[in-house]
C-alpha cells in the first residue's frame, strides 16, 4: 500500500500570464516552448500577426506540392519578408519531422508549419518536448504554430485559434476565436487593422462575423433551406407533399370546385416542376465567397 495518495491534478492550473509568452494583445498570450494551432480562412494572417510581434528569423514549413504561396506584397504589411526562411519538404512525413527538429535546435524564435491536415497526438507531444528541450539546454524558447485547414483539430496543442475575415468597405477586420486553451475559456474578439496595428475590441463585443464558406458560419454557398426565399420554400413544401402521397383535408367547398382546383394545380408549370424534382426556376443560384490568402 502506498502511503501517499496519487495527485489528481496532472497539469498546472496557473494562468498563461504566469508563464513566458508572446502577447498578441492585452489578455492574448501564447506560451513559449509550446505548440499552438491556428485554423480558419485567415490562419495565415494570424501567423503574420504573430511574426510581427516577435523578433528574429521565422522558418515557414509548407509542402512542396502546395500551390498557394505567401505573397511578399501582403507580408510586408505585417513583417519583413526577408525574415522568412521557407522549407518545402517533398514527403508528408517530413513536414512534422522538420518542425520537430527545428524546435529542438532552438535556432529561431518562431516555427510555422502550414499543414494539409491536423496531426495526431503523438507528433504534437514530440514537438512540445522538442521546444522544452531547446529551452532547458539552449536557453531558447521557440514557439511552434500549426496552420490547419477548416476548423483545425490537432490533438494536444496548447491553444487553438480560429480567424476569419469580416472586412468592410472602409476597414480590414477579422473575427478571432479562442477555440481551445488549457487554462482559459472559449472567447471571441473583433480585430481591426488601424494604422498598421491590429486592434482588438472587448471580448464578445465586436460585430458579428459575416458568412464564410469555411467553418460554422455558413456563407451564401452553404445556405440551408431555412434561409432561402419564402417562395422557394413553399415550392419545396408542395413537392414534399406530392412525393409523400399526402392528400389535403376536407374542404367546405363543393366537389366541383375541388376538382377544378386540382386540375388547375396539375396544369401549372411550377407545380409540375416541383413534383418531378427539377430545380425551381425561381430559385437563384448561390454566390460563392473567396478564401483570404495573404
Amino acid at each position: 500500500m502506498y502511503s501517499d495518495a496519487m495527485p489528481t491534478q496532472l497539469l498546472s492550473a496557473s494562468a498563461d500570464t504566469d508563464r513566458p509568452g508572446i502577447d498578441l494583445a492585452p489578455g492574448l498570450r501564447l506560451a513559449l516552448a509550446r505548440v499552438h494551432e491556428a485554423c480558419g480562412p485567415a490562419r495565415r494572417t494570424f501567423a503574420m500577426w504573430l511574426a510581427a510581434r516577435m523578433q528574429g528569423p521565422v522558418i515557414w514549413i509548407a509542402p512542396a506540392w502546395e500551390k498557394d504561396r505567401l505573397n511578399p506584397d501582403g507580408m510586408i504589411a505585417f513583417a519583413d519578408p526577408a525574415r522568412f526562411l521557407f522549407v518545402s519538404p517533398r514527403r508528408t512525413e517530413d513536414l512534422l519531422w522538420t518542425m520537430e527538429e527545428t524546435l529542438r535546435a532552438g535556432a529561431v524564435p518562431l516555427v510555422v508549419a502550414d499543414l494539409p491536415g491536423a496531426p495526431a497526438l503523438t507528433p504534437v507531444r514530440r514537438m512540445h518536448l522538442a521546444g522544452e528541450t531547446a529551452r532547458d539546454t539552449m536557453g531558447q524558447s521557440p514557439l511552434g504554430l500549426l496552420l490547419t485547414p477548416g476548423d483545425g483539430g490537432a490533438q494536444g496543442v496548447e491553444t487553438r485559434w480560429r480567424m476569419a475575415p469580416t472586412h468592410g468597405p472602409e476597414a480590414l477586420s477579422w473575427r478571432l476565436t479562442r477555440a481551445r486553451a488549457r487554462t482559459a475559456p472559449v472567447r471571441h474578439w473583433h480585430v481591426t487593422r488601424h494604422r498598421g496595428a491590429m486592434v482588438l475590441s472587448p471580448p464578445d463585443a465586436g460585430a458579428a462575423a459575416p458568412a464564410t464558406a469555411d467553418g460554422p458560419h455558413a456563407g451564401p454557398a452553404d445556405r440551408t433551406d431555412a434561409t432561402r426565399p419564402e417562395k422557394t420554400r413553399s415550392g419545396q413544401a408542395r413537392a414534399h407533399t406530392a412525393a409523400s402521397g399526402q392528400t389535403p383535408g376536407p374542404s367546405p367547398r363543393s366537389d366541383r370546385t375541388q376538382r377544378d382546383r386540382t386540375t388547375q394545380t396539375h396544369a401549372s408549370a411550377p407545380r409540375k416542376t416541383a413534383e418531378t424534382g427539377a430545380s425551381d426556376p425561381t430559385e437563384q443560384p448561390p454566390q460563392t465567397t473567396g478564401a483570404e490568402i495573404i
